[in-house]
């Protein structure tokens, strides 16, 4: 979740902008929790109400994640809002961001519009950093920008896609959810994206092989009818039949597979926690592109090997099959392993901000230091304005007691995240209260 420090000390001035207005909120809020939500509408002159009645005139969509029920259906509130709205009545819908604007507090309406590296919404929303570079690999999440292979996403979009993948593998109906999302059309932003996410979500629980006599599905090795796939969202009528290279007889052994092939299967085997699996995976993917790198051109080999296997699209890059592999390793408490492969990330792409951040980490936790600076440093130099670098450094400078330099990393945390997951932290070490900062930023 975003920070939830919330500053309510001063009352602003002038006529208070939610005067008369009876206000509910429905949802995860992002920028807050309820409590502080409803110490605000007093405040600015409102009436805060913890569930919805015909005396309501507000309610407040919270935008960390849909406002969804466990079963897929929009909530309670939310239903019954619209079922007086339809009936006459005019109670206002907002999102969380247009309630922040109205009593003020553009700059933290400004924060839920941000953008964050994966590190950050690992941090904000509980889930591995990896999670979010494969959701990005299968289009279900979109970088706003790239700086060095560095993604930068837009947090609304991966809340929703972190609330939809929830409740999917809760039990949720697709259908239900596919329903839902279309009721909250013109209610709140991005509910076209949210059902362009949901059908890659629904696709992505299968991943299903071909063998001489079908399709299985390569989870549970259940039998697949082999026809015209149904759509992404119908309902247990079996999963959509995914292109997935052809298996081999022999146990464990995939004939024809490509670098991207091997790729994609130790990501699947990192999802599936089973990262020893994963680590051959790796090795294979680029021992294959190894392999490919030493023959002949394509063209000249066509007519007399037509099996060879052709490099698809996607591709991906070795930097980024050892730094996957790197990661892997480190997950196995391999750590001088992992190291030497974040090495071999930098070597292949000296502008990989993430390796090099990684790597400055696992070498102050080697009790590197030094190593470990120059790589902080490195990050830095490619990318100034790169939050989790300066933070880690910092960390890293106060552990050895080089509190003076680290000064020079704390403050610059809060000019490129004043409300992320490591502001407080920030605000700490530079021995600023969150107020004092907030009265800071209001005089430049």
């Amino acid at each position: 979740m975003m920070d939830r420090s919330c500053h309510t000390d001063s009352v602003p001035q002038g006529s208070p902008p939610l005067r008369g207005e009876r206000v509910a909120f429905t949802g995860t809020l992002a920028s807050m929790t309820h409590e502080q939500a409803h110490t605000l509408t007093g405040q600015h002159g409102g009436t805060a109400t913890h569930s919805v009645s015909r005396q309501t005139t507000m309610l407040v969509i919270g935008e960390e994640g849909w406002p969804l029920e466990s079963d897929g259906r929009p909530s309670l509130k939310l239903r019954q809002v619209n079922d007086w709205n339809n009936s006459g009545r005019e109670i206002r819908v907002v999102n969380e961001s247009d309630w922040l604007s109205l009593i003020g507090l553009s700059p933290r309406r400004d924060e839920l519009r941000g953008s964050y590296t994966p590190a950050m919404l690992s941090t904000l929303l509980n889930l591995p950093a990896g999670v979010f570079r494969r959701w990005e690999r299968l289009g279900l999440i979109r970088a706003v920008r790239k700086i060095h292979r560095l993604p930068y996403f837009d947090y609304q979009e991966v809340s929703g896609a972190r609330r939809l993948s929830g409740l999917l593998k809760g039990g949720a109906s697709p259908r239900e959810l596919e329903t839902s999302l279309t009721r909250l059309t013109g209610l709140v932003d991005g509910v076209e994206r949210s059902l362009a996410q949901l059908n890659l979500l629904v696709r992505d629980r299968y991943v299903v092989v071909r063998d001489d006599r079908g399709l299985v599905n390569a989870t549970n090795g259940q039998r697949l009818f082999d026809f015209e796939p149904n759509p992404a969202l119908e309902d247990d009528d079996g999963p959509p039949a995914l292109p997935f290279p052809r298996q081999a007889d022999g146990p464990g052994v995939q004939l024809h597979w490509s670098s991207s092939d091997w790729f994609h299967e130790g990501c699947r085997l990192v999802d599936d926690n089973r990262p020893v699996d994963a680590v051959e995976a790796f090795r294979l993917a680029l021992t294959t592109e190894c392999e490919i790198a030493s023959l002949p051109a394509p063209r000249e080999l066509a007519d007399e090997i037509p099996s060879l296997p052709r490099a698809p699209a996607d591709k991906p890059h070795p930097a980024e099959i050892n730094f996957h592999l790197a990661e892997t390793l480190y997950r196995l408490g391999r750590l001088e392993a992992a190291i030497e492969r974040y090495y071999c990330v930098v070597e292949l792409d000296p502008q990989y901000l993430e390796a090099w951040t990684q790597l400055g980490c696992l070498l102050a936790e080697s009790q590197s230091y030094s190593a470990a600076i120059d790589a902080f440093r490195i990050a830095l130099d490619l990318h100034p304005q790169y939050p989790d670098a300066h933070w880690h450094m910092g960390n890293l400078l106060d552990q050895l007691g080089r509190g003076d330099e680290a000064l020079q990393h704390w403050r610059p945390c809060l000019e490129f995240d004043r409300h992320g997951p490591w502001a407080e932290t920030a605000r700490q070490r530079l021995g600023l209260r969150g107020s004092e900062f907030s009265d800071e930023e209001s005089q430049e």
